[in-house]
């Protein structure tokens, strides 16, 4: 079975699960193989247990009408996902970096969802599995989509982008997370950095933290650049007081958080500069970051 007939079978069930534990009825079951597992031997339970399909690559479990047999259960995953994609002409936002993606992407969702119909990922299932399975979870009416992007070592974050296609990006920061992966400092900064690589070369656009010089120097040379930071940004913010939750001002509004200490600030700004580029009113920005809890 090729991706196009695939696809037409995930449209008829448009709803993909690679865990038994969680299968609901009308599932399509991934089964997907680790260093020490292999969810092929539970593919006839996961049709036993509701699984319209189950998508296999070993020969020995393909019991079953409704098995499909694939050369990588992985593989197949990731390239169903493009072809899901590759159906909308919407802002596919990525957001990666050291700390700080999964509140920065609460916070924009957040706000993006107060105007248009945004999927995001859910929770932190942000790695090989994860973006795929966020990719396929979009439906029809989306009108703007967030992914986070997690990475513990090069190539990661490039292999993504093959497959979600972001069109605008966000790095957060670049820390010292997973310096062994990355084989130092430099290359997390590189891991990260992938991410604007992919948005230079689709003339995408990114949101810039511009009180960080590294990343003004990662993302030289990309023509659609959208600042923000405490001064001398598209968007600019400060502390009112962090403790116990951060206030932040703006040219003219201040946006009391839920979220606590300062570190949040740059997650605040990160929100507001994403809702400002998408015209989302600032009231409504406000009264999405102040609703927003952890």
């Amino acid at each position: 079975m090729n991706i196009v007939e695939l696809y037409e079978l995930y449209k008829q069930y448009p709803s993909v699960q690679t865990d038994t534990r969680k299968l609901k009825q009308g599932d399509i079951f991934f089964a997907l193989r680790g260093p020490n597992f292999n969810a092929n031997a539970f593919a006839e339970t996961a049709l036993a247990n509701g699984a319209v399909y189950a998508v296999i690559d070993d020969a020995t479990y393909n019991t079953h009408a409704n098995m499909i047999l694939v050369d990588d259960v992985l593989s197949t995953l990731q390239q169903l996902a493009l072809f899901h994609r590759n159906q909308f002409n919407i802002p596919f936002l990525a957001i990666t970096g050291s700390n700080g993606k999964t509140t920065t992407k609460e916070l924009i969702h957040a706000v993006l969802n107060t105007t248009y119909t945004t999927y995001t990922t859910e929770g932190n299932l942000n790695n090989h599995i994860g973006v795929p399975l966020t990719i396929l979870k979009i439906r029809s009416d989306a009108q703007m989509a967030v992914i986070e992007m997690g990475a513990n070592h090069r190539g990661e974050i490039a292999s993504y982008c093959v497959y979600a296609r972001p069109d605008h990006g966000l790095i957060t920061n670049v820390g010292k997370a997973h310096l062994e992966g990355f084989g130092g400092y430099e290359g997390v900064r590189k891991g990260k950095g992938e991410l604007f690589d992919h948005l230079r070369s689709c003339k995408g656009t990114v949101f810039v933290m511009n009180d960080y010089d590294y990343l003004k120097e990662m993302s030289a040379g990309i023509e659609n650049r959208f600042t923000y930071g405490t001064h001398d940004a598209d968007v600019t913010g400060s502390i009112v007081e962090s403790e116990p939750f951060l206030s932040v001002a703006f040219e003219d509004f201040t946006i009391s958080t839920q979220l606590v200490g300062a570190y949040n600030l740059p997650n605040v700004l990160a929100a507001v500069a994403v809702g400002t580029y998408f015209n989302v009113p600032a009231e409504t920005i406000k009264k999405a970051i102040e609703g927003y809890t952890t």
